[in-house]
Parts: structure tokens; C-alpha cells; sequence
């Protein structure tokens, strides 16, 4: 992984094979066949693809590093997932063969001795929710069951008891990291469920070992990228890149922003696309400790609901290593996320205090905040269809003028029941590699 080189470009380094510096087609000359824009899962599944057609590709990567939303922070001196943690349907889940195939160990998350303690605002309660209140809003939300209306999450539990709807609202800020108003019940409706499975050494540090080989331009961010040619040219700080076709990975948030500028516009169906969706703000805020386990076993989770709209869940020693994750999401991860990393750290250890005891701070070491929804190159934790929205993957998902491919998790993959994951991202990825090279 280096710098872009536009020379680097030009004589044809990204290429799987030998082949001219430029690439001819009715008249044009290109630098490569293909440009992919963003290296997390579905840029390196595209070019994983593109290779094995024996096209010519350049990845650009805005981020210094590679695996986008995987990634795996070692900040903390001791390994855990910022982003992406499970390999979710691993019964078809492309990242299980591929961890197989790498050497890399997963494990079943049913296989793993966990505990769970809950609490309301700091102070010891019974298990929130039972078998029957998860079963009624499995239910609500299973297409198997009957019809599911593209209507809000909040909307389809309305008529559930108070006490089985925050179920739904627990799955819809600390699952898909949003208020349940914000998700289109049918979109959740269509992911696919099945086993779990776990990475001990990381889920992103998998994503690194996979992308070994490709020659990657990390810290190049794409500006602009102008289609009104035979191809396309791609604007970065370090010069122009020309291709036949561009597939584009980049997240949800930073396209509705307009990080990167289209010439011409985007058609009315992709802008709907985009518009469609929103991006969630599942939160995470790593904290390290200095061997001092307050009674705790390893994997152990600590949920404490703060009110009608804040939760907290604290992820204890997984692994057997001595860090506490805490997740949030929703409302509550922003208005945090907003106040920066010093004020996030110091409220997951009021938190904590709150549910341990006083020797948290005594034994606490280092912090550190993985606010995906400040992240200027991310925006969002995933993306989830607004409610009236459930079209808007596949409007996103179109070719443009057949020479741009939107991919990521906000695709998915194979009618979208992989959206917002790692592995749909890798199908969608894969997919748009087949197209381009079409």
C-alpha cells in the first residue's frame, strides 16, 4: 500500500498481468480497465474478481489504511473490532471461506460462555424482555408470517405492550444503530439471518490479510469523477485516473454529501437512491484496563437502559483480554459522539462506575472513541432504507450510463437480504466487478 504514483498508474502495477500502459477502446485511451474507488470489503471483493477476469484495476483509498467499516483497532495495546464484529449467515457468508481458506480461526458466538446482567439507570433489574415478547416482534418482522409494510419500525410494534416494543427498540439502536422511526420495517424484514460466527484475532485484521497482494493507493482520496466521456476520469490530489468503468464503494453519508462530484449530475433514480437511505450511528468506546477484573468473567455483558432513549451495553473482556467495549447507538451515539472523544470516554466510565463500583477509575488506563457517524470518510455506521424507502437499494444498486457501479453493505448483495453487512458488501462487490468488466 503506498501513495498513489501517477507513473505507478500509468505503467500498469495495478494490473494482474502484463499488458500496455494504455488500454484502447474507440479511441480512448485509458489507464485501466476498471477504477474502484474505497478498499474496504467490496473494493477488495471487486478487485478479487476483476483479477481473476484479467482486467486491469487501480483501488483508491481515502483512508490511510485499508477494510473501510472492518477494521480492527490495536490502539489499546490489545486487539478488538471498531467496526464490523461478526461474520453474520455464515451458513453463505463468502468471509467464512475466505478465513478458512487464509488459515484464520472463527468461532461459532453460540459456542462462547457469555452472561448477561441488566440494570435500569445504574441499578440492578431483571432480564429486560423474555422469549415470548423477542418471538412477538420476530414475528411482526418475519415475511414468512405475513405481509410487512414499508411503514417505521415504531410503526409495526405501535400495537405491541409498551414493555415488548422496547424490544424492538433495542434491536433498532444497538443492532441497526438508529431510532426505530428512521428504519423501514420491510428493509429490516429482508436480511438474512442464520449463524454468527466470531474472529479472535479481528474481523478487520481478516480483511487485511485478504487484501494482501493488491496494490492498494492509500491517503487518495477521489474528488470528482466525471462520466461524460467513452469512460471515466477520476479526479485525486495527486492527478487524474482514466478507466473504462469506476465501481464506487464509498459509504452512504459521504455520497449524500457530496464529497465526490459527479459530471454530469446522477440521474433522478440513483439521487432517490441515496435519499432513501440513512445511516445509522452504532458507537463504540474501547477502554482499557490493568488486569483488575471486578469480579467479571470473560464475556460478560453489562446493559443498562438510561431513560426512554439511552442504553448502554458493555462488552467485558472478550477474548479473555483486558478491554470493556461499549456500545450505543441511535440519538443517544450522536449527541455523545458530537461532545468528542475526551467527554465519550469519561461518560462510558460514569457508566461503568455506576454499575462496578468505584475501582473502575483506579484500574482504568487508556480510551478511545470509534465514532463512525463523525467519521469524515464513513458518516454512519451502515446504512437501513427509510421508512417508504425499501426501493432504494435497488434504485442505488442501477448502473449509471454503464459505467459507474455503486457496491457496499447499502446494496448488499443478491436482492439485498446481505445489506449492512460485511459479507453482503463482498457480493455486492463481487456483482459490480462482473458488470464493469461487462
Amino acid at each position: 500500500m503506498r501513495p498513489l504514483s501517477r507513473r505507478s498508474i500509468i505503467l500498469g502495477l495495478a494490473a494482474p498481468l502484463a499488458r500496455p500502459s494504455g488500454l484502447r477502446a474507440q479511441g480512448a485511451v485509458f489507464d485501466c480497465d476498471v477504477a474502484i474507488v474505497g478498499a474496504g470489503a467490496a473494493g477488495l471483493s471487486a478487485a478479487r474478481q476483476l483479477q481473476k477476469l484479467g482486467k486491469a484495476f487501480v483501488i483508491l483509498e481515502a483512508r490511510a489504511r485499508i477494510g473501510g467499516r472492518m477494521f480492527t483497532d490495536t490502539r489499546l495495546g490489545a486487539p478488538y473490532d471498531a467496526g464490523a464484529v461478526y461474520i453474520h449467515w455464515a451458513e453463505r457468508n463468502p468471509w467464512r471461506d475466505i478465513a478458512a481458506e487464509l488459515g484464520v480461526t472463527a468461532v461459532n458466538n453460540d459456542a462462547l460462555s457469555t452472561a448477561s446482567e441488566f440494570f435500569n439507570d445504574g441499578r440492578r433489574a431483571q432480564r429486560r424482555g423474555d422469549r415470548g415478547n423477542f418471538q412477538a416482534i420476530d414475528n411482526l418482522f418475519d415475511p414468512e408470517k405475513g405481509e410487512v409494510p414499508d411503514i417505521s419500525m415504531a410503526a409495526r410494534v405501535a400495537a405491541l405492550p409498551v414493555a415488548r416494543a422496547g424490544g424492538a427498540e433495542a434491536i433498532a439502536r444497538m443492532s441497526l444503530g438508529d431510532e426505530p422511526e428512521n428504519i423501514s420495517a420491510l428493509d429490516y424484514a429482508r436480511l438474512w439471518s442464520g449463524d454468527d460466527l466470531l474472529v479472535p484475532s479481528g474481523y478487520g485484521a481478516l480483511a487485511e490479510n485478504y487484501a494482501r497482494g493488491l496494490d492498494i493507493h492509500t491517503a487518495t482520496p477521489v474528488t470528482a469523477i466525471d462520466y461524460s466521456g467513452a469512460g471515466v476520469a477520476l479526479e485525486t490530489p495527486a492527478g487524474r485516473v482514466t478507466a473504462r468503468a469506476a465501481i464506487i464503494t464509498v459509504p452512504v453519508g459521504v455520497l449524500q454529501k457530496g464529497v465526490i462530484r459527479f459530471a454530469p449530475s446522477l440521474p433522478g433514480v440513483t439521487r432517490d437512491g441515496l435519499n432513501g437511505l440513512g445511516m445509522g450511528a452504532l458507537t463504540k468506546i474501547g477502554l482499557r484496563f490493568d488486569g483488575a477484573r471486578f469480579g467479571l468473567a470473560p464475556a460478560t455483558d453489562l446493559w443498562d437502559r438510561r431513560g426512554p432513549r439511552s442504553s448502554f451495553d458493555f462488552e467485558c473482556w472478550t477474548w479473555d483480554r483486558d478491554v470493556i467495549v461499549a456500545y450505543l447507538g441511535g440519538d443517544h451515539a450522536r449527541s455523545l459522539v458530537a461532545r468528542g472523544e475526551r467527554a465519550a470516554i469519561e461518560t462510558a466510565l460514569d457508566e461503568l462506575t455506576d454499575l462496578i463500583g468505584p475501582d473502575v477509575r483506579k484500574h482504568f488506563v487508556h480510551g478511545v472513541l470509534n465514532g463512525w457517524c463523525a467519521d469524515p470518510w464513513s458518516l454512519g455506521c451502515y446504512s437501513h432504507a427509510l421508512p417508504g424507502n425499501a426501493g432504494a437499494r435497488a434504485k442505488l444498486a442501477a448502473p449509471v450510463a454503464d459505467r459507474l457501479f455503486f457496491a457496499g453493505e447499502a446494496t448488499g448483495g443478491e436482492s439485498f437480504g446481505g445489506a449492512m453487512t460485511a459479507g453482503g458488501a463482498w457480493l455486492a462487490g463481487q456483482a459490480a466487478a462482473r458488470a464493469a468488466a461487462g
